[in-house]
């Protein structure tokens, strides 16, 4: 099977290197794809938004699978575009991507089908904003209703840097706070069947202590020594199962990754948030401990016959990855830099520990920053402390000048706190 992967990111080199590795898949293409996903895989240009042209690209590679990555072509409607053409692909319609796409609709099919999550107001006058303020009190979390690139969510103690955040947006979500650890569960659906992933941790704020401001994340781990062993099951009755349903109801059945970002608070586990999509940096430590052969399950998704997907086999090894950001991110992030070091990481601490690309690009022998987010880091070991230091002493090796990472990535849970 041939199959095509849209998307140039850290998650989408994730998702190549696991298909690289299916004794089914016989051609790897990746659009645009990045400097580090051109090892596994062979790129083409394409602008990842314009469904035309995805579908136009999909039909002469002759692919047998398309897989849509990043949120944004989802939203635009990418995977309605090659489905148009009769191409199977991994990625919800863009009335689905809604889930995504706004955080008003995800509120919204949340309350018809039950789905337990922060209570919340839409705002789109600064009176309502400040009413909303008001009523739910400090911590404030307020969230842009739109596509943001994950930094979209202000979390303060702060009313004034609240109330700047949302009046900057043209609808907000404001909402009250949920105490509490937070947990990402990933589930593959066709609409009907769902089929949830193993949970992992992510680490948000850009500083060590979960200080500084929102990122896309800077780093995850699986598994979850800490939580609940019904964790799954759980959220698969309360949580996914109810909103597939919901959205087949609906009309527009979700078919692809549906992904819950939780709290697991004192009063019982929350949605903070869906994506429509595998998230990042998640996606690297779940993969690297899936067993599975990925494209038969995502080929399954993608035709409506998941339910004849046995169930996943995992790996009992742990795994971290730990995210090299560029320096001042996620401000204004430089970008041309050149990265050293990732040679060294192959010969020294491959296969445990290896780099995912990000925000990469060649010029000429060199590969050079050109992103926040430039490498994610991911290693597996017999436990998380194990792992964790594999991951470290990997990061150790790559020189790259001015950028960060947190250094605090699973040690929580790594010391079972």
């Amino acid at each position: 099977m041939k199959v095509l992967v849209i998307g140039g990111g850290a998650r989408e080199h994730a998702l190549c290197r696991s298909l690289s590795l299916d004794p089914d898949v016989s051609a790897l293409y990746c659009a645009p794809g990045n400097a580090g996903i051109a090892e596994v895989a062979e790129l083409r240009p394409v602008d990842a938004l314009d469904g035309a042209a995805v579908a136009a690209l999909a039909t002469e590679l002759g692919a047998g699978l398309v897989v849509v990555g990043p949120e944004a072509p989802l939203v635009a409607g990418v995977a309605d575009a090659v489905r148009a053409v009769g191409i199977p692909v991994f990625g919800p319609s863009a009335e689905a991507a809604r889930l995504e796409g706004s955080k008003a609709f995800a509120k919204d099919v949340m309350a018809a089908a039950g789905v337990p999550t922060a209570r919340s107001y839409v705002c789109t006058t600064p009176e309502e904003v400040d009413e909303a303020l008001d009523a739910f009190g400090a911590p404030y979390v307020v969230k842009d209703d739109g596509l943001a690139a994950g930094k979209g969510v202000v979390v303060t103690e702060d009313l004034a840097a609240a109330r700047a955040h949302a009046l900057a947006c043209d609808r907000v979500v404001i909402e009250e706070y949920l105490d509490g650890p937070e947990v990402s569960l990933f589930a593959i659906t066709d609409g009907v069947t769902v089929l949830p992933l193993q949970p992992a941790q992510d680490f948000k704020r850009a500083l060590d202590g979960d200080e500084g401001p929102n990122t896309g994340g800077m780093g995850a781990y699986s598994p979850l020594p800490w939580a609940d062993p019904k964790l799954v099951d759980e959220v698969m009755e309360l949580v996914l199962q109810p909103t597939v349903d919901e959205l087949r109801r609906r009309g527009t059945p979700f078919s692809g990754l549906l992904y819950a970002g939780l709290a697991i608070t004192s009063r019982g586990t929350r949605v903070i948030e869906f994506n429509a999509r595998f998230g990042d940096p998640e996606t690297q430590v779940v993969l690297a401990r899936l067993r599975t052969p990925l494209a038969s399950v995502l080929l399954n998704a993608a035709k409506g016959t998941l339910d004849t997907e046995p169930p996943l086999r995992w790996r009992e090894d742990a795994a971290v990855t730990v995210v090299i950001a560029s320096h001042n991110y996620p401000e204004t992030p430089r970008t041309g830099d050149p990265i050293e070091g990732l040679a060294e990481v192959a010969a020294e601490d491959g296969p445990d520990a290896y780099v995912l690309h990000a925000g990469t690009r060649r010029e000429g022998d060199a590969v050079v920053s050109a992103g926040g987010r430039v490498l994610s880091v991911t290693a597996t070991g017999s436990d998380l402390a194990q792992a964790r230091d594999k991951a470290y002493k990997a990061v150790a090796r790559i020189r790259l000048d001015g950028s960060q990472h947190r250094t605090d990535i699973a040690a929580k849970a790594a010391e079972r706190r």
